[in-house]
């Protein structure tokens, strides 16, 4: 069985073997091993083979409730998996407390990190300007250039340094800065930050950050200009204001200086901000709002207000690989009416702004929106959603492909425990139905792309069939005496008593149909929801 499925919270699966809560206390531990015992002990079959299926099986419950059952062990699992008990195993008998097991696990960890990680992170961006305008009274179309670069490299535990510089030219002048910043962890707490510059903002400077307490953080910074020797006195305070929003205060002492405030807050589905600055010469408000409408696709709108800008921007932007995302703004303001495209890979990014027109124009305005969006839509219907669904489909066979012979002896291992579930399971069916009780009548666990297209499902013409499983059986079995189903949430699914995954790295559902007191009923779970019924 696989634990390493992005798609929910991994190292449960013995969990399920056992049919527990993850917050199971050591007695029902004990009382679900019995139970299990009960069903796959070895002298309760005479058969060859039944003998030799539940001795498997019985093997399976063992060790589940050796680690389960041991505190150490239990504790490392529920953070690392069956690897970090391996390696703790590895270890040697004198870590003997649960602390130096986690401590040493955790060392391990960073080692392997440290290893997958390059000791240089580079990022940079790239802005090309073009402009229309220019182009038409025959100057060009490149209005200017911008490149800026950064190189990290974690020096130590707690140190690290960063390099980096900006370069600017707009048509016959330029300049750039050259800096650095040395980062020193002091605690998990605290850092200490040595920034200096050289150019055309040469400075010197100093910044450290404390977290408060849980949900508040402190920024102080102190920087002086080495061309005018002016001093920048700089505090930003952050707070957590609940599970999905924060907010900030940032004060500026010096000769620009200034008092913001500011919010942002973030889900699943949607992330949203604002900012309102005040300062000695300039005033600005700005507000942004972002919508996912897709794991990769998005669309965004922004509007800034102040003594400087005054526009409104609107676009979207999609996922085009697992690195990379493209973007396409739409932005009409005093500045004039400009599109956007931008590149982004990884900590790299391609930003190209074309201002189409220095003065507002209705026709100009409302083509430059209308256009680009309509193109949009069409390629996205005639082209790129087929292409995408197409490269999906490739992805799902190819994976299909790669995982066939694991998941042909999964099915096997569910197959063979459900062979051991049978005669109980139909037992307890049995007994539901005379007394008008909770009898499941059909469940199917498996891909979600399959149980979507439900009774069109055949085992013959659609290669989907086969990310499918029937666990009818093992649901009937695990129905208790009152008449009642629960599947503990936060626990993959795969993991239970003749259930299997026969999808490897496909998002999966259980759809379940019941009948309860001479009533039928359906219901549909994500891998990793709970279910409950009646």
């Amino acid at each position: 069985m696989r634990e390493d499925d992005a798609s929910g919270p991994p190292n449960r699966e013995l969990y399920a073997l056992l049919h527990l809560s993850p917050d199971a206390s050591d007695e029902e531990i004990r009382r679900a091993y019995r139970q299990w015992a009960q069903v796959y002990h070895p002298d309760k079959y005479q058969a060859p083979h039944m003998k030799e299926i539940a001795t498997e099986n019985f093997q399976r419950i063992c060790e589940a409730y050796e680690i389960l059952s041991d505190e150490n062990k239990r504790q490392i699992y529920d953070i690392y998996g069956m690897e970090g008990l391996n390696s703790g195993l590895e270890l040697g008998p004198k870590l003997n407390k649960v602390e130096e097991i986690k401590e040493q696990l955790e060392k391990l960890r960073r080692m392997k990190e440290q290893q997958k990680m390059s000791h240089f992170l580079p990022s940079g961006t790239i802005v090309a300007n073009l402009s229309l305008p220019q182009y038409l009274d025959g100057d060009g179309i490149m209005g200017g250039m911008a490149m800026t670069s950064e190189v990290q490299s974690q020096l130590s535990k707690r140190n690290t340094i960063s390099i980096g510089g900006n370069l600017g030219v707009k048509e016959n002048s330029g300049g750039g800065v050259a800096s650095g910043v040395f980062r020193h962890q002091i605690s998990s707490d605290s850092s200490v930050e040595l920034i200096g510059s050289l150019g055309l903002r040469s400075l010197i400077g100093v910044q450290t950050t404390r977290q408060l307490s849980l949900h508040s953080t402190a920024t102080m910074a102190i920087a002086k200009s080495l061309h005018d020797g002016s001093i920048n006195l700089s505090n930003s305070w952050t707070r957590q204001l609940s599970n999905t929003a924060s907010g900030n205060i940032e004060l500026v002492l010096g000769p620009e200086s200034s008092i913001g405030v500011g919010w942002k807050m973030k889900d699943e589905n949607m992330s949203a901000g604002g900012d309102v600055k005040f300062g000695t010469h300039s005033f600005g408000v700005s507000a942004r709002y972002t919508r996912r409408f897709s794991s990769k696709s998005q669309g965004r709108i922004v509007g800034r207000f102040g003594s400087t800008a005054l526009e409104v921007e609107v676009g979207g932007g999609r996922k085009v690989s697992d690195f990379s995302t493209v973007h396409m703004l739409y932005t009409i303001g005093i500045r004039g009416i400009f599109w956007r495209f931008e590149l982004h890979r990884g900590s790299q990014k391609l930003i190209i702004p074309v201002l189409l027109s220095s003065h507002f124009n209705y026709a100009l305005a409302t083509g430059a929106f209308i256009v680009p969006t309509s193109i949009y839509f069409i390629l996205k219907k005639y082209f790129f959603k087929p292409y995408y669904l197409k490269r999906e489909k490739q992805k799902t066979l190819e994976n299909m492909e790669r995982t066939a012979s694991e998941v042909r002896e999964a099915r096997k291992t569910a197959s063979k425990a459900q062979q051991l579930l049978e005669n109980v399971a139909n037992r307890k069916r049995n007994k539901q139905q005379e007394t008008g009780g909770l009898v499941i009548n059909k469940a199917i666990y498996g891909s979600r792309k399959a149980l979507k297209k439900g009774d069109e499902l055949t085992e013959t013409d659609d290669e989907l069939a086969l990310q499918v499983l029937d666990v009818t059986l093992p649901l009937n079995f695990l129905v208790n005496d009152s008449g009642q189903l629960k599947l503990h949430g936060g626990i993959k699914k795969s993991g239970i008593m003749g259930f299997c995954d026969p999808c490897p790295g496909e998002p999966k559902q259980l759809h379940v149909e019941y009948t309860y007191h001479g009533k039928r009923y359906e219901v549909v779970v994500d891998d990793y929801e709970e279910l409950q019924i009646p």
